[in-house]
Order: C-alpha cells, then structure tokens, then sequence
C-alpha cells in the first residue's frame, strides 16, 4: 500500500465493487474474501505445497496487467544456494529466504525460481487478482462479449469502450509512484 496506494485503492475499490453487487444477489451463497481487508485486497490465495516448490519461467497472462501478485517464499531451505527468484526481464536474480515476500507486476515480468538443495523443502503462498474479475467489474458486472453482442449497447458506446481500453495500460501504470532518492541538499 506504501509503494503504491492508487493501485491498492483501485483493487480494494474493485472488490468492494464485486461484493456489494454479489450481496444483492438472489443466490443463497455469497462470495467473501480470503482475508479481512485489513490485510489482503486480493481476490485469489494460492498455496503450493511442494515439497520441492520450483516454477520453470512464466509470465501469469490471466492478471491484470499493471497489477501486482504477492509471492511468498515458505519452507526450510538455504536461501543461499537455492531457491532464488529470477526476474528474467529485469535479469534480476533475488535472494528469496523462507518468509520473504515480494510483490511483481506477474502478468508483465517473466518470473521463475531456483530449484534447492537435496533434503530441502520449499513451499510458496502467492495472492492475486485475475484481470477478468476489474473487467467484470468495469463492465457493470457482465463480460465484454455480452456488452458487445447486445443490441442495446451504442455504437458510441462500443467506440467509447475501445477508447477506455486503450487509455487502461496508462491509467494503470499512473497508479505506481515514483520514488527519488539521492536529492542534493539545498535543491527543493
């Protein structure tokens, strides 16, 4: 939330979205969170019970874009001779301990980890947001091709939606704040 509160208000406002909509559903089961709010604005928890956790490199094409997934290192491993995480885009190798987490734009950044030490065991908790649930959402809870195959929806209306979708990835990437350091003393 500190590194970028635009973004955290925008997921917390999309799932706010989703489940005030949900609630007034005539269904008797109801979506809820994983987590209280307090702690987790993501929708979807993962849990990956190894023993010998190690992703071959990937990008998550199913998140959103400029939004983040949280990975969590679990077990008990030597962080120092294995399971690093790599961020091949970046050609970044990270020094990932048990009990460490980072937070990776996954849908953009091709990512993978190092396999570990014989007799080791690694775990790895990963929280998300699927980019279908913010269209969902945006949408005013229908999919795209319901909107686009309805016959009351504008021709104004489907040339504005296209508009917005183009202008998404830089409204998105606006959400991150830049962080300077190093400014010279005297210079405001």
């Amino acid at each position: 939330m500190a590194f970028a509160p635009d973004l955290h208000q925008y997921y917390q406002a999309t799932i706010n979205g989703l489940l005030e909509w949900d609630a007034n559903q005539p269904h008797t089961k109801h979506l809820k969170r994983n987590f209280r709010a307090a702690f987790s604005v993501f929708t979807t928890a993962t849990f990956n019970f190894g023993p010998i956790t190690v992703t071959f490199p990937h990008i998550d094409f199913g998140n959103l874009a400029w939004g983040w997934c949280v990975i969590t290192a679990l077990g008990w491993f030597n962080p120092d001779r294995g399971g690093h995480l790599i961020l091949w885009d970046l050609k970044l190798i990270i020094r990932f301990p048990p009990g460490a987490s980072i937070l990776i734009p996954s849908a953009i950044l091709r990512h993978s980890n190092v396999k570990i030490q014989p007799g080791e065991r690694r775990y790895s908790f990963t929280q998300f947001t699927p980019a279908g649930i913010f269209r969902w959402v945006y949408n005013g809870f229908r999919t795209d091709r319901d909107i686009n195959i309805s016959t009351s929806t504008t021709p104004q209306e489907r040339a504005q939606r296209q508009a917005d979708r183009a202008a998404r990835w830089q409204e998105g990437v606006k959400m991150y704040k830049i962080w300077r350091t190093g400014s010279k003393a005297g210079h405001g």
